[in-house]
C-alpha cells in the first residue's frame, strides 16, 4: 500500500512537469534507446552498470536494456507534436511500465 502511495506520488510530480505526451516510456521510445545504447557499445562506450561474474549479460542489446531500467542513463527524449510544440523530457521523469 505505501509502495502504491509512493508511485501514485511521483505519477502526480511527473505529470505536472511534461507537457507533451505520455507519464510513461513509449515502447517506441525504449527500443531506440535501447538500440542505440547498445550501438555505443558495441563501438567501445564504457558499460555504466556492474556485469561482472556474469556471462549472459555479454549481449549489448542486454546491457543497454539493464541501463535502461536501471535509471542510470543520461538521456532525453524529445517528443514533439505535429504544430512543432517540442518538449526535452530526461528520463528520470519518466516511469517505466513493468
Amino acid at each position: 500500500m505505501v509502495h502504491s502511495r509512493i508511485k501514485r506520488k511521483q505519477l502526480e510530480e511527473a505529470s505536472s512537469k511534461i507537457n507533451v505526451g505520455p507519464v510513461f516510456l513509449t515502447r517506441y521510445e525504449k527500443a531506440r534507446i535501447i538500440g542505440a545504447r547498445a550501438l555505443q557499445i558495441s563501438f567501445g562506450a564504457p558499460i555504466l552498470t556492474d556485469i561482472s561474474g556474469n556471462s549472459v549479460e555479454l549481449d549489448s542489446m542486454r546491457i543497454a536494456e539493464k541501463e535502461l531500467l536501471s535509471g542510470i542513463l543520461p538521456l532525453t527524449i524529445r517528443r514533439t507534436l505535429p504544430s512543432g510544440k517540442y518538449q526535452d523530457i530526461p528520463l528520470s521523469w519518466l516511469a517505466m511500465e513493468n
